[in-house]
């Protein structure tokens, strides 16, 4: 998710972005800003550190709509997971916590230095720190990295849902059938781990983007003897400087210090409060309430205020003052399903692009509050975006005559019935789904909308093709943010056919298509930073002219920080959330 070393013209172009488009601009430009809670400005957290604070103690509060798809760091792929998970577990690298440009730069975490690549970028080598613990005393090495990596991406039958990046990468790992199955004591050989140390990586084909990869969770270190497949996030090793004092299946979890990290270990983690909670399955506008009252820190979702209470804080200064109008880089899009019938078509996936009143759907999201009118899969703020409409119609409220012709072409002159789906506890999802019924309805085309919970939309549900195909999933609602800022980062694991797998899915579209696929290849393989940041626009203009994505609207937060909440700042390196790392409280 979301350079190694951030080109400055990216984090200039997103900062720029930000400040341009947010609403109600902050003055302040001081990364420790000590502006108090409520009294700073409508969006300082988008470059300031608002309310600033050293003190140690307390207790951070997270709630969220849903479940996870999992707290195990390789068994996860939603952004706020990525971001939650760095508090008990440390990755290769990560993104540094700091406001505004600052928070795009890729620095060392668990490695003591950002990755050495060779001349043709695909043998990476990382040194580890001295000293790092697991909660239970015992030293982290480069070996419990390797068996990290092995279980999340090579065992699908028990680890679904991360992304697929280093078995699509490293030598041999098509054939690999992962430490559950492959006993070899050895592992994956492309994983060298001359000593405790060192940790090295043998890829197939050159990867440019290596220190984003790193700063996934799933280089988060798992010591073998303590994996448990699936029921491994039962009882997780802490890595961090936090570890779990409890945790329930689908209801919450708490957090507490762990008694072996080390700061001098540790540069970049302040760990302020004594204990961290998270509670799950609350309903969203209860917890937009909670926030407003300050009964809890943060909404662990990240995705902002509902539709409902927008007016309550954008007609009250006071309240506007608490809130960050954050770019999430992210896209809400719908997917049409090549393999579904009649979408197997181009022409009656051409037919929805047309019908598409995207105005409707932008206001039903809750307006520019929460974002722009799309046209494109990339966003504005991630490298590599073109600006181009394939399908462009006047106001972006559709075009009857077009979409009608388009059902001509692809024989459904009439129209026809699909099902649409939507995550049921995302209220403002549903509602852009319900617009998009209307507005389809006027050309005979007729969605039926199912809806999931978001917790299980991708491991049972839309992510996995067989679920689809039975139950004639043509249309799924989708929103996607990079999983790091350049175009590869945001496209790879949602259009590539490579990504397809039996459950926990992105490429939801099951986009399997030759030139796709190609160009992604050639584009990361590029040595030349302005060559490859050109090649993800033209990846975006192939996906667009295969017409299986109908991008709806480039996605805006509105984010609220209550006053007990400290060292507020919005990270563009996760979606435009605040960064978990950073957040301390006063109560």
């Amino acid at each position: 998710m979301k350079t190694k070393k951030a080109t400055a013209v990216l984090a200039t172009a997103i900062v720029l972005a930000l400040s341009a488009s947010a609403c109600g601009g902050s003055d302040s430009k001081d990364e420790n800003n000590d502006s108090k809670g409520g009294s700073a400005a409508a969006d300082a957290g988008l470059t300031s550190i608002v309310n600033t604070s050293d003190k140690k103690g307390g207790t951070v509060t997270f709630e969220h709509s849903d479940v996870p798809d999992s707290l195990d760091p390789g068994n996860t792929y939603y952004g706020w997971v990525q971001n939650f998970s760095r508090l008990y577990g440390r990755t290769l690298t990560t993104f540094k916590p700091a406001a505004g440009e600052a928070g795009l730069e890729v620095v060392p975490d668990l490695a003591e230095s950002l990755g050495e690549p060779s001349a043709d970028a695909k043998t990476w080598t990382y040194k580890l720190r001295t000293g790092v613990k697991f909660d239970d005393g015992s030293p982290v090495t480069s070996k419990d990295v390797k068996y990290a990596i092995e279980r999340s991406n090579f065992a699908p039958e028990a680890l679904s849902n991360g992304p697929t990046y280093f078995k699509a990468y490293l030598e041999g790992g098509e054939a690999y059938k992962g430490p559950y199955k492959d006993k070899a004591p050895e592992g994956l050989k492309s994983i060298e781990t001359p000593d405790d140390q060192t940790i090295v990586f043998k890829l197939n084909k050159p990867f440019a983007d290596m220190d984003y990869l790193a700063s996934f969770s799933q280089t988060a270190p798992v010591p073998q003897a303590k994996d448990k497949g699936a029921a491994y996030v039962q009882q997780m090793a802490s890595s961090g400087p936090y570890k779990f004092e409890s945790y329930e299946e689908g209801r919450g979890a708490t957090l507490v210090r762990n008694p072996h990290w080390d700061k001098a270990t540790d540069p970049i983690r302040p760990a302020l409060a004594d204990k961290i909670t998270i509670k799950f399955k609350v309903n969203p506008t209860t917890v937009d309430q909670n926030l407003m009252s300050g009964n809890i820190t943060v909404d662990a979702a990240g995705t902002g205020l509902q539709t409902k209470t927008q007016p309550k804080v954008l007609t009250n200064p006071k309240e506007k003052a608490r809130t960050d109008n954050s770019y999430a880089g992210a896209t809400s899009y719908m997917a049409l399903s090549t393999k579904v019938k009649p979408f197997d078509n181009p022409d009656c996936r051409k037919a929805v692009q047309y019908a598409l009143d995207k105005s409707s759907v932008q206001a039903a999201l809750g307006g520019d509050t929460k974002g722009d009118v799309a046209s494109t899969l990339l966003p504005p703020t991630v490298n590599g975006y073109q600006k181009f409409d394939l399908y462009q119609t006047e106001g972006n409220k559709g075009d009857v005559t077009k979409a009608k012709a388009a059902l001509a072409d692809c024989g459904q002159p009439n129209g026809f019935t699909t099902n649409l789906t939507a995550r049921s506890d995302r209220p403002d999802e549903v509602q852009m789904a319900t617009a998009i019924q209307a507005s389809l309805k006027k050309v005979g085309i007729n969605a039926e909308i199912k809806q999931y919970p978001s917790g299980k939309y991708f491991s049972n549900f839309a992510g996995v093709p067989s679920y689809v195909h039975e139950h004639k999933l043509g249309m799924m609602m989708m929103a996607w943010g990079a999983d790091w800022p350049t175009g590869f980062g945001f496209l790879d694991q949602i259009v590539n056919g490579s990504a397809i797998k039996p459950s926990g899915g992105n490429n939801l579209m099951e986009l399997n298509d030759p030139g796709v696929n190609k160009a992604l290849q050639d584009g990361i393989a590029e040595t030349d930073a302005a060559a490859r940041t050109k090649a993800w626009g033209e990846v975006d203009k192939l996906v667009m002219e295969n017409a299986s994505v109908v991008p709806l609207v480039y996605r805006k937060n509105l984010l609220y920080r209550p006053d007990n909440a400290t060292n507020v700042t919005v990270t563009q390196a996760y979606l435009g959330m605040y960064d978990y790392l950073l957040i301390g409280s006063t109560t």
